[in-house]
């Protein structure tokens, strides 16, 4: 069985791969030891120099700046007033087929979105999806095209904090430049979870490399099944050691969009209290070897006002799973149903 996948597991190298207890090759302590991960990173990162030096010109220089300084950008206000209030109630104000995932003691509940679906009945929440100053932000960071991938968000969190929460772990989400962006619905207080990030460690540099090859050699087998599926964890010690700052939490205000290189090192604070917190979040990732920003499957015509239907028949058929599950029809606000 091993001869036969074998090419599958060399062809997936230069592709978003990244698990190395799934692949392997690409888990292989050897060829790690050679290079092959660390080659893999500069690769992708040289694209990604490339492809957003395509991307630009439909972002404003001091956003370019701020992202090049930290790996992230901060924006309050996105919204005009008037136009998150209407968005605000659309979202609150009905219930959503949703799914959700258990993380230790945090619950998170998606509800996938569809701008087809929403243009009728929920047009602020269509207008916000559609917005070229977040698609282009978005693209920008990710240093791809194409579209993506949309949700309503609600962290449900209990008052045991976050021990056994993965995502409060500081951590990398994979070996190439992606982007996250969270638009918050309410206030995240410093006592409710705020998003943290490592500002900077967005650079593949020299130390980011060495750290890189050594985990590589180990991954395969390491205690922690993110860090074995190429989600590498790191420790403020560590973080020291890279030359880096320690994670920098983000309180914001309701109606602040943040998007993020999820490269860099980031994750959730611990919350010591209860947290119940609603946002909308989107994701881009793509195959981080090619030269070219389109091409992307997603943006064809009839899909990309569809995503979130595409991505739920995608899990159905087994070609990309996820991890939450159906729980029916309900408001964003309430109380976990796993």
């Amino acid at each position: 069985m091993a001869v036969l996948k074998a090419p599958l597991w060399v062809a997936a190298v230069p592709t978003a791969a990244k698990s190395f207890v799934g692949n392997p090759v690409i888990g292989s302590a050897t060829l790690n030891r050679w290079g092959l991960h660390t080659a893999r990173m500069r690769i992708a990162a040289r694209m990604a120099r490339w492809r957003r030096r395509l991307l630009h010109r439909r972002v404003p220089a001091d956003l370019r700046a701020n992202f090049a300084r930290d790996g992230f950008v901060v924006l309050p206000d996105f919204l005009p007033a008037a136009e998150f209030e209407k968005l605000r109630h659309e979202m609150l104000d009905a219930p959503w087929e949703a799914h959700e995932m258990r993380q230790g003691s945090t619950v998170t509940r998606r509800v996938l979105l569809d701008i087809a679906g929403l243009q009728r009945d929920k047009p602020a929440l269509a207008r916000f999806l559609g917005s070229d100053k977040l698609l282009s932000l978005i693209r920008y960071i990710a240093s791809t095209g194409g579209a993506p991938a949309f949700s309503i968000q609600c962290i449900l969190a209990d008052a045991r904090g976050a021990m056994d929460d993965p995502q409060c772990t500081v951590h990398a989400d994979t070996f190439h430049s992606t982007a996250k962006a969270w638009f918050f619905i309410h206030d995240v207080g410093p006592e409710e979870g705020p998003f943290l990030y490592v500002p900077g460690s967005h650079r593949l540099t020299t130390e980011r490399l060495d750290w890189e090859r050594t985990q590589s050699m180990t991954a395969r087998t390491h205690e922690k099944r993110d860090h074995a599926e190429g989600s590498f964890r790191i420790s403020l010690a560590e973080l020291q050691r890279l030359g880096l700052p320690p994670p920098t939490p983000m309180p914001v205000k309701a109606n602040t969009l943040i998007v993020a290189d999820t490269f860099g090192f980031h994750g959730r604070t611990p919350s010591p209290q209860p947290t119940r917190r609603i946002e909308i979040y989107g994701s881009l990732r793509r195959n981080p070897f090619v030269p070219w920003t389109g091409l992307d499957p997603l943006s064809l015509p009839g899909v990309k006002a569809r995503v979130g239907s595409a991505l739920l028949v995608l899990d159905r058929l087994g070609i990309a799973r996820m991890p939450w599950r159906p729980v029916g029809r309900l408001k964003l606000d309430a109380p976990p149903r796993i």
